[in-house]
C-alpha cells in the first residue's frame, strides 16, 4: 500500500499540470531474410533519443518529426522517415558473410549455454567479483552525492498556448529539455542529499552519516512528512550489481554477474569489441530467458584483461517485463580502479519513465549519484556507536548555496532552481486551491483548517473516511473527528472525536492528549517517538474490531460477510508511554483501566450449574472491569517509515520483527479482585525467491496463564469485512475459538506472475499469482474450560457467547478448539488487475462441521504496486 499515496499524489499533480500525451512510434526489428526478430538493435531519433529493441526486437520510442536510425552489428544500417506516429516494420540486411552463414544454417539456432564464449566470459567476471569486495579490509568509507529530480516528461507545448493551461502561462517558464531526451519536461520536486559511508570489519558494522539534505517541491504541498522523497528514496534505490540481490522499483532484481542464478537466469552474447575510458572491453548483451520475468536487460563493458572488472553498465528492463508504470528506464554506471586494485562505481545515473494509464501525462525520474573519496583509513569508533543504521549531522538541513555548489558535479538547471517559487506560484493561483484543497484530502484522509502557506494549519478535522459509518449497535453513525499539529505546539498535541448512533440514540466519544518528547515537524507518531499520551474513550465495539489494523470506524470496513451482533460498550483510561530508537528497538509500557458492557446480542453470565445460560436478564452481569499494566518490546532492524496523518507505513517491508509483550491486571468479580497474566510474542519475515517472488510469513504465539472469565481469554483475529486486512483470519467469524493457548502460523506468497508469465493471452494481462494459507493451533486448559464437570458452578466463569433459538435451545457460537486439530484456510488470488485490484478466493479446510459458518470466501482490496 506504501505506493498508493505516491499514487495519489501523481493524480494530484496531473490535474493541476494537464497536458496532451505524447504519441509513440512502435516497431519490430528483424532479419530480412529468415524473418527473425533482432534483439538489442540500437534505435537512434536524430542524433537524440536513444533506445534498443528487447529480445522478441520490438521497440518503442517517442514520436518526432525526423529520421530513424536503426543499426546493429553485422547488419546494414537502415534509415527511415516517420512522418506520423504508430507501428513500423523494419527489416535489416545481413552483411555478406553474415549472408553466408545463414545459408548454411536453414533454422533458428537455439541460444545455449554449452561452449558459450559469452557464457564463460561472465563465469570469469562472477568468479573476479570478489577481488573488489571492499569489505576484506579492516575499514573503509565513502561519500555519496545524490540527486533525484521528478519531473512531467513529453510536454507539449501548445498546451500553454490553448485550453485550460492557458491561464497559468507561469508554467511555461518553468520548462526545460532533458538532456539526455531531448523532450521538454516540467520538473516538480528536486531533493539532494550527501552522506558519508563507514564500515568496520570487527566488530562488523555499517553506518550512513547524512551530512546534508534538502527537499523542495511539490512534497511541500503534503504536511505529513517527507512522503514524496521517502517513496522516491525507496523505490528508486540505489544498483549494485556487484550484489547478487538489487533492490528496486519494490521489487528484486538478480544481478547479471550475480554469484548464484545468474547463469541460468540471463542469456549472454558477446556483440563487441571497443574502448572505454582507454580501456579494451568486451561489450556483452544480456537479458532474462523469459522477457516478463522481473530482471534487468542491457549490456556489460567488460575488460580485455585478466582482471575482467565491469567498466562500465547499461541497463534497462524488458518492453514486456510485468514491472507496472514503468514505460522505460535506463541506468548507465560508470567504475573505476582504485590504486588498492578493486574496481568500484563512480557514477551511477538512472533516467525512468513512468506512465500510470494511457490518458495521463507521462512522469520522469532523473536520479544522478556520484560517488568519491573512497578511504581505508582507520574510522574512530564514537562514529559507530549511534543508534541505527543511519545518523544526521546536526547542520544537515542547515547547509547554505555555497556547500551545495561545491557538493554537485553539475549545476542545477534553472527549473531546478526555482523549484520553491514554483510551488509558491502553485499555492497561490485561486482556481486552483479548491482542487488542491480536495486532493490534499483525499490523499490525507485529513481536511486541513488553513489552505494558507504562510499560516499553516494548526488543526485538521479527519479521518474522511469514519464520518459516516454503520454497525449492529450504532445503527446509522456519524462522526466528527480532528487533531492539532505541530503548528499549534510541537511537542502538546490533542486528537479526538464524537460519535452519535441513531439506533440506540447514544453520544460516543474519545479525547486525547500527547506530550512528545522530541519536538515534531507535523505530528507526534513521526519516527523515532517518545511520547506519553493519556486517552480517555467510550464507544461501541465487536471484539474483534481490535485487531483491524485501520480504524473500526472506516465506512469501507463497515459492510461484513457475517451478521456481528456480539457487542459491547466500553469505557477506558490509560496512559501509554511509548520510546523507540534508531536502531529500530521500541519499548511500550500502559496503564489502563477498563469498563465493559455487553450489548445486543452478547452477554455475560456466570456458571450457575444448569449447563446453559438463561434467558433471564436478571441473572447477568452488567459489566466486566479490569485494571492492567502492560509492558511490550519490539525489534524491527532497517525499518524506515512513510509517515502519514493517520498512521506510519513501513516502506521497507523486507525488515524482520521480533515482538514480546506481557499484560498484569486485575478484574473483579462479586467483589473480590483476581489476578490475570497474558504473555504473547510475534515475528515476521520476508524471504526473497527472486523470479519466484516473495513469502511473508507471520508467526505469533501466546498464554493466558491464569483463570479468567472468555472476555479476557485470547480469540482469534478475525476478520469479518469483505476488505482483505493482512495479519488476519478471513474465513473465522468474531469470538469462534475461545484459548488461553495459541500459535499462529499465516504464510502469504506472492509469485510476482511466475506462472502467469508462461501461458499465452494471460501474460498479456501482467496478473500476479497470489497464494497463502493461514494455520491455529489452540487448546484451552481444564481451569477455563466451561464446560467441563468440575467448573459447572465456577462463578469466575461465564458462559461462552451464542444465539439463544426460537425454541429456546441455545446455540454456542464460541468453540473449543481440538489441541491436535489446527485451523486451516487456504487462500489463491490474484492481483494487479488492471494493475490495481487484488481479488483472492478462500476455503476454510478445518472445523467445517460448525453451524453457521461458511467454508468459502471472496475478498478484495486495492493495492497499488509496481
Amino acid at each position: 500500500m506504501t505506493f498508493a499515496r505516491q499514487f495519489m499524489l501523481y493524480l494530484l499533480c496531473t490535474i493541476c499540470v494537464l497536458s496532451a500525451g505524447a504519441q509513440t512510434v512502435t516497431g519490430v526489428v528483424t532479419d530480412e531474410r529468415s524473418g527473425e526478430a533482432l534483439p538489442f538493435a540500437n534505435i537512434v531519433y536524430d542524433e537524440h533519443l536513444h533506445t534498443k529493441t528487447d529480445a522478441e526486437g520490438r521497440f518503442s520510442i517517442t514520436h518526432k518529426s525526423g529520421k530513424l536510425k536503426i543499426s546493429m552489428i553485422g547488419y546494414e544500417s537502415q534509415t527511415i522517415a516517420t512522418p506520423n506516429a504508430g507501428e513500423y516494420q523494419i527489416r535489416l540486411k545481413a552483411t555478406d558473410n553474415v549472408i553466408s552463414e545463414a545459408v548454411v544454417t536453414s533454422e533458428k539456432k537455439k541460444y545455449s549455454r554449452k561452449n558459450n564464449p559469452a557464457v564463460e566470459l561472465m563465469k570469469k567476471v562472477i568468479e573476479a567479483k570478489k577481488q573488489s569486495n571492499l569489505r576484506e579490509h579492516d575499514y573503509y568509507s565513502y561519500e555519496k552525492y545524490n540527486k533525484t529530480v521528478l519531473a512531467f516528461s513529453d510536454v507539449n507545448e501548445k498546451s500553454f498556448e490553448e485550453g485550460f493551461l492557458k491561464r497559468f502561462p507561469f508554467l511555461k517558464d518553468h520548462i526545460e529539455v532533458c538532456n539526455e531526451t531531448g523532450q521538454l519536461i516540467l520538473p516538480v520536486s528536486v531533493d539532494e542529499s550527501v552522506v558519508r559511508h563507514i564500515y568496520r570489519k570487527d566488530p562488523e558494522s555499517d553506518k550512513t552519516i547524512i551530512l546534508a539534505e534538502r527537499s523542495n517541491g511539490v512534497n511541500e504541498l503534503i504536511n505529513s512528512g517527507q512522503m514524496l522523497s521517502t517513496m522516491l528514496k525507496d523505490i528508486f534505490a540505489d544498483v549494485d550489481i556487484y550484489e547478487d540481490k538489487v533492490y528496486l522499483l519494490q521489487h528484486q532484481f538478480l544481478s547479471p554477474i550475480a554469484t548464484h542464478g545468474a547463469i541460468g537466469f540471463y542469456r549472454y552474447f558477446i556483440t563487441d569489441t571497443l574502448l572505454v575510458d582507454r580501456d579494451s572491453c568486451f561489450k556483452v548483451d544480456f537479458t532474462p530467458n523469459n522477457a516478463q520475468d522481473i530482471g534487468f536487460s542491457g549490456s556489460l563493458y567488460i575488460t580485455k584483461d585478466s582482471t575482467y572488472r565491469v567498466k562500465r553498465t547499461d541497463l534497462s528492463i524488458p518492453h514486456r517485463s510485468s514491472v507496472n508504470f514503468v514505460d522505460e528506464m535506463r541506468i548507465i554506471q560508470q567504475f573505476e580502479q582504485l590504486e588498492s586494485g578493486e574496481q568500484v562505481m563512480v557514477s551511477d545515473d538512472m533516467l525512468v519513465h513512468l506512465k500510470i494509464v494511457d490518458f495521463l501525462q507521462k512522469m520522469q525520474v532523473k536520479r544522478t549519484t556520484n560517488y568519491r573519496e573512497f578511504s581505508f583509513r582507520h574510522v574512530p569508533a564514537r562514529y559507530f556507536k549511534v543508534m541505527g543504521q543511519e545518523s544526521i549531522d546536526p547542520k544537515a538541513h542547515m547547509r547554505d548555496e555555497a556547500y551545495w555548489e561545491k557538493q554537485r558535479s553539475e549545476d542545477l538547471s534553472h527549473s531546478e532552481k526555482g523549484m520553491k517559487t514554483f510551488v509558491k506560484r502553485l499555492q497561490e493561483i485561486k482556481a486552483l486551491k479548491p482542487i488542491i484543497f480536495v486532493g490534499k484530502a483525499f490523499i490525507e484522509n485529513f481536511v486541513e483548517t488553513s489552505t494558507n502557506p504562510e499560516k499553516p494549519s494548526k488543526v485538521d478535522i479527519g479521518p474522511v473516511n469514519t464520518v459516516i459509518t454503520h454497525n449492529f449497535v450504532n445503527g446509522l453513525r456519524l462522526r466528527a473527528s480532528a487533531q492539532t499539529t505541530a503548528n499549534l505546539h510541537p511537542q502538546i498535541f490533542l486528537r479526538g472525536y464524537v460519535a452519535y448512533g441513531f439506533r440506540d440514540n447514544k453520544w460516543m466519544g474519545l479525547g486525547e492528549a500527547t506530550y512528545s518528547f522530541n519536538k515534531k515537524g507535523y505530528l507526534p507518531r513521526e519516527f523515532p517517538v517518545n511520547n506519553l499520551t493519556f486517552t480517555y474513550n467510550r464507544d461501541v465495539m465487536a471484539p474483534s474490531d481490535k485487531f483491524l489494523p485501520t480504524d473500526k470506524d472506516n465506512v469501507f470496513v463497515s459492510f461484513k460477510w457475517h451478521t456481528v451482533d456480539h457487542m459491547m460498550y466500553y469505557e477506558y483510561y490509560r496512559l501509554l508511554w511509548d520510546r523507540e530508537w534508531a536502531n529500530g528497538l521500541r519499548f511500550k509500557a500502559q496503564l489502563r483501566t477498563q469498563k465493559d458492557e455487553p450489548t445486543a446480542a452478547m452477554f455475560f453470565q456466570s456458571l450457575d450449574g444448569t449447563g446453559a445460560p438463561s434467558q433471564d436478564a436478571s441473572l447477568y452481569r452488567k459489566q466486566l472491569r479490569t485494571s492492567d499494566l502492560s509492558v511490550g518490546i519490539t525489534y524491527q532492524p532497517g525499518v524506515t517509515w512513510v509517515n502519514t496523518k493517520q498512521r506510519r507505513i513501513p516502506s521497507n517491508h523486507d525488515a524482520p520483527i521480533y515482538g514480546l509483550s506481557h499484560t498484569s491486571g486485575i478484574y473483579e468479580h462479586m467483589g473480590q479482585n483476581h489476578f490475570y497474566h497474558l504473555t504473547e510474542a510475534n515475528l515476521y519475515k520476508r524471504f526473497r525467491l527472486a523470479s519466484w517472488g516473495k513469502i511473508d510469513a507471520y508467526l505469533k504465539g501466546g498464554v493466558q496463564w491464569s483463570q479468567v472469565p472468555y472476555p479476557l481469554l485470547i480469540m482469534p483475529a478475525a476478520n469479518l469485512s469483505y476488505i482483505k486486512e493482512d495479519q488476519t483470519f478471513e474465513l473465522i467469524r468474531n469470538m469462534e475459538f475461545l484459548n488461553d493457548r495459541y500459535a499462529s502460523l499465516m504464510i502469504e506468497w506472492d509469485l510476482s506472475g511466475k506462472l502467469f508469465n508462461r501461458i499465452p493471452l494471460i501474460k498479456k494481462l501482467k496478473w500476479r499469482e497470489f497464494l497463502g494459507c493461514n494455520v491455529l493451533w489452540g487448546m484451552l486448559s481444564n481451569k477455563n474450560n466451561p464446560f467441563l464437570e468440575q467448573n459447572r458452578t465456577n462463578h469466575r466463569l461465564y458462559y461462552f457467547p451464542g444465539r439463544f433459538q426460537a425454541d429456546g435451545s441455545y446455540q454456542y457460537l464460541s468453540h473449543v478448539m481440538d489441541p491436535k486439530v489446527p485451523y486451516v484456510e487456504v487462500i489463491a488470488g490474484i492481483h494487479n488487475i488492471f494493475k490495481l485490484l487484488h481479488i483472492e478466493y478462500v476455503h476454510r479446510l478445518t472445523y467445517t462441521d460448525l453451524p453457521g459458518i461458511d467454508k468459502w470466501g471472496i475478498r478484495f482490496m486495492l493495492r497499488v504496486k509496481f
